[in-house]
C-alpha cells in the first residue's frame, strides 16, 4: 500500500486515480484534510481519495437523478415515496462511502437526518463508472454495500452506455438485466416507470420538442 505524503500544512498529497494515502487505519479526521476538489473515503480503514467525475460522468449521473426525482421523490407522474439524493455521505459502521446517487424509501427513513452524513443505508444506490474509479466501485464498494444489505445496485457506464441492474439475493448480487444506448426500460426498485436512457448519454441525440422524462 502506497505511503501517504504530506504537504507543508500537513494534508496528504492526492494522486490522479483512487488509492489508498495513509498507512494504517484511516480516520474521519484525514479524510477531512482532503482537498474538497476531490471525492475522499473510507473503506476497510483506508483513505480513498478520487478525482471529481469527469462531464460524462456527471452527466449521466445529474440526468439519473432527475429523471427518477420527479415521479419517485416528489410524486409527479409517478408513486412517490422515496428520498433520492446525489453524493450522499455514508458512515456504514466505520466505513465513509459516497455514491453518486442514493435512495431511500421514506416508510424505511422516515426523515432527514440533522447530522451531514446517513447511518442507515440506502435501498437503492447507482454508481457511475469512471476509468479511475471503476476497480473500487465494483469490488471494494459493491462488498460494503452487500455487508449493509443494500438491495438494489445500478452501475452505470457512460463511456459504454451501459446500466447494469443488481439484486441483492441472500449474501451475492445477482445480475439482474443489461440496458444500453438508447432502450427504454423499466428497472427495479423504479420498474412502475419506463427509462429513456438516452439522456443519460453526452453523446444521445436531442429530439427537437422532445422532453426528458420517465414515462409510465
Amino acid at each position: 500500500m502506497p505511503r501517504a505524503r504530506e504537504r507543508r500544512d500537513g494534508s496528504p498529497a492526492v494522486v490522479a486515480t483512487s488509492a489508498p494515502l495513509v498507512s494504517g487505519p484511516a480516520t474521519y479526521a484525514d479524510l477531512l484534510r482532503v482537498p474538497e476538489h476531490r471525492v475522499a473515503e473510507i473503506l476497510d480503514g483506508e483513505l480513498i481519495v478520487s478525482p471529481r467525475p469527469a462531464p460524462r460522468q456527471v452527466l449521466a449521473g445529474s440526468s439519473l437523478g432527475a429523471l427518477l426525482m420527479g415521479p419517485f421523490q416528489f410524486g409527479v407522474g409517478g408513486p412517490g415515496g422515496w428520498w433520492l439524493l446525489d453524493e450522499p455521505e455514508l458512515h456504514l459502521h466505520g466505513d465513509v462511502a459516497v455514491p453518486d446517487v442514493a435512495g431511500w424509501r421514506r416508510e424505511r427513513l422516515t426523515r432527514l437526518p440533522e447530522e451531514p452524513f446517513f447511518a442507515l443505508a440506502p435501498d437503492w444506490i447507482c454508481e457511475v463508472l469512471s476509468p479511475s474509479t471503476e476497480r473500487v466501485d465494483r469490488a471494494r464498494k459493491l462488498q460494503l454495500y452487500r455487508r449493509e444489505s443494500v438491495p438494489h445496485l445500478w452501475l452505470v457506464n457512460p463511456l459504454a452506455r451501459t446500466l447494469e441492474v443488481l439484486r441483492l439475493a441472500g449474501d451475492f448480487y445477482t445480475l439482474i438485466a443489461v440496458h444500453a444506448d438508447h432502450e427504454r426500460v423499466r428497472a427495479e426498485p423504479f420498474e412502475a416507470l419506463e427509462l429513456d436512457l438516452r439522456w443519460l448519454w453526452a453523446s444521445a441525440p436531442v429530439d427537437a420538442g422532445a422532453e426528458p422524462q420517465a414515462t409510465e
